[in-house]
């Protein structure tokens, strides 16, 4: 067994067909932590996968083959890794003959993760994705305006939208505590898997939630913020921009207890 795994459709990637996904932009892609073998919120990766494929190229991979694809990756590694499944077109991103094929899949695992301890601070960057609703590939602002929040002191950075709204972090969705209920901004964003699952579990458990517009002038009334991605259900934020937010453990365990109660499943 190896930890690390690339397969396209099922089977063992070669150096011919990788080499020119990595010239490549035009794909999406769902990424997600498996531990026995198994994953949270399965039914929410397979949901992304299909829209993002009817919307970037006409056309959604069954779930069922998609599925077996992930069980092929797994089956030939160890019980515990992170695992990305990458969706794209093998007939060229340019040319018309690209509308009528058949999307392909590329699956690698990796060691498992589970983000950083936290807490963080965040830069406030006025920012919006194109196709925010996609998780597509190719999103160097992302990386770019995380380096440039690290040449500044900061651990990431925060996205701010021409309304003034905060959206999402460069690689994470962000959840807000106002003592009683979770606060989730409102704004044009990627819905995260994780995000997902704990508003579901959340719901369960009676946990009052409302959506609202967060500016970072809003902050200030808050009683603690979270990033949370496929890594972790949750990493406390204690500076967005130049505003502090105060620590909030019972917020944070909340958060961890949700995501726990999705139950794992194999694919």
């Amino acid at each position: 067994m190896t930890s690390f795994v690339v397969q396209r459709n099922g089977r063992a990637a070669t150096a011919e067909e990788l080499a020119p996904l990595a010239f490549a932009g035009y794909a999406h892609f769902t990424a997600m932590q498996v531990r026995g073998g198994r994953v949270r919120g399965l039914d929410l990766h397979l949901e992304r996968l299909r829209c993002a494929s009817v919307e970037l190229f006409g056309r959604a991979i069954p779930d069922d083959r998609v599925r077996s694809f992930l069980r092929a990756a797994l089956e030939a590694g160890p019980d515990d890794v992170s695992l990305t499944a990458t969706v794209y077109s093998s007939a060229g991103e340019f040319t018309a003959a690209g509308a009528d094929a058949e999307p392909e899949v590329l699956v690698r695992t990796g060691p498992a993760a589970s983000g950083p301890e936290g807490p963080l601070a965040l830069a406030a960057v006025e920012y919006e994705r194109v196709l925010p609703a996609v998780k597509h590939v190719g999103e160097v602002a992302k990386t770019y305006f995380l380096r440039q929040a690290a040449g500044q002191g900061f651990d990431d950075a925060a996205f701010v939208d021409r309304r003034g709204r905060l959206s999402e972090g460069s690689i994470w969705n962000l959840a807000f505590w106002d003592g009683a209920a979770v606060v989730w901004p409102v704004a044009e964003m990627l819905g995260g898997v994780t995000m997902g699952i704990v508003r579901r579990q959340l719901d369960r458990l009676g946990v009052p939630q409302r959506d609202q517009e967060v500016t970072p002038a809003d902050l200030a009334a808050l009683a603690g913020g979270v990033v949370m991605n496929s890594w972790t259900p949750g990493v406390a934020v204690h500076r967005v921009g130049s505003v502090s937010l105060p620590e909030a453990p019972s917020f944070l365990e909340l958060l961890h207890r949700a995501y726990q109660a999705e139950p794992l499943t194999f694919p």
